[in-house]
């Protein structure tokens, strides 16, 4: 799907110019730069910008597949979102699956073909997917040295550890140094979001410890969030309105009483205008904070969200 909103990424630009300073394994040169020796793959649930991702240069993003009725689409090779939507609506079955583990094996070998060295591997919460299994399997199976990552998330949260990992490996640091730095931002992010219903996720058997939630979903709309992994309840709210206004509460406040440089981003499926509305008002209250990255859900989440969410990342530049 098109971003409509590309000019609300001024930080990820500014990063992007500065990775394309630092030259691939064997490249030359006259200024004194470090070398990448150190790939890093991860997974389309990260909901990087299709920019980003092509213009750093040893970063791969492995689809992840969607299953609407008897057809299967590659997230990121087809454009699916509104073929997901319309199912939905439709009473359509809409699965998903995590990549195979042949997906990450060429990946891996085609970063050896390039000359890295080894390869740092960030995947989506291992407790909403076996993509980390299939990772992990895939590592087993080729001749250079993979160090695989349970972020722990997903989202543009899990985007921002594969960042921090891609910026780390251009400055020439080691494997376990990348796999390090990818770790600890995805640790320093938080995911919040609101759903008008929990049916999706009741389907995908997503919700955790949201469980209790379910006897009442009808009458409530919950704030739920990403705890080590799993999807976890907030609070219980009896309108959409005040949903949407405590989502925004919550994330103003974990914000507000961080002291690096915050970065917001926000998912929405099938309500972008409610997202860029959301977004307007994070501005308003956060004015020191660059404006929000505003994107799609990727298809792999949003066939478990259902229609309608929003979801808020708060994390910290990586710098």
């Amino acid at each position: 799907m098109p971003d409509r909103n590309a000019a609300a990424w001024p930080w990820l630009r500014a990063r992007l110019a500065a990775l394309r300073t630092a030259p691939a394994p064997g490249a030359g040169g006259s200024r004194p730069a470090a070398v990448v020796r150190t790939a890093v793959v991860t997974d389309s649930a990260a909901a990087l910008p299709a920019e980003w991702v092509s213009g750093a240069g040893n970063l791969a993003v492995v689809p992840m597949p969607v299953m609407v009725g008897d057809e299967i689409y590659g997230e990121g090779e087809d454009d699916i979102l509104e073929t997901v939507a319309l199912a939905l609506a439709a009473g359509t079955p809409v699965k998903t699956s995590r990549p195979s583990p042949g997906q990450f094996e060429q990946a891996y070998r085609a970063a050896r073909s390039r000359g890295f060295e080894s390869v740092v591997s960030v995947h989506i919460s291992g407790d909403l997917s076996g993509t980390a299994d299939a990772a992990r399997l895939a590592a087993s199976r080729v001749d250079i040295p993979v160090e695989v990552v349970d972020s722990r998330t997903a989202g543009m949260a899990q985007g921002l550890a594969v960042q921090a990992a891609v910026e780390a490996a251009a400055e020439g640091s080691s494997a376990a140094e990348v796999a390090r730095a990818a770790a600890g931002q995805a640790g320093r992010t938080r995911v919040y979001f609101y759903v008008p219903s929990l049916e999706q996720l009741r389907r995908g058997g997503r919700i955790g410890a949201a469980a209790s939630f379910v006897g009442a979903m009808l009458a409530i709309k919950p704030i739920l969030a990403m705890e080590d992994g799993r999807i976890v309840p907030l609070e219980k709210v009896r309108s959409a309105a005040r949903a949407v206004a405590r989502l925004e509460e919550i994330v103003a406040a974990d914000a507000g009483a961080r002291s690096g440089a915050v970065r917001l981003a926000i998912h929405h499926f099938g309500n972008p205008e409610e997202a860029e509305s959301l977004a307007a008002r994070l501005g308003a209250a956060l004015p020191s904070c660059p404006p929000a990255q505003i994107s799609p859900l990727p298809a792999v989440l949003a066939a478990h969200a259902g229609l309608g969410v929003l979801a808020v990342i708060v994390g910290e530049d990586p710098a």
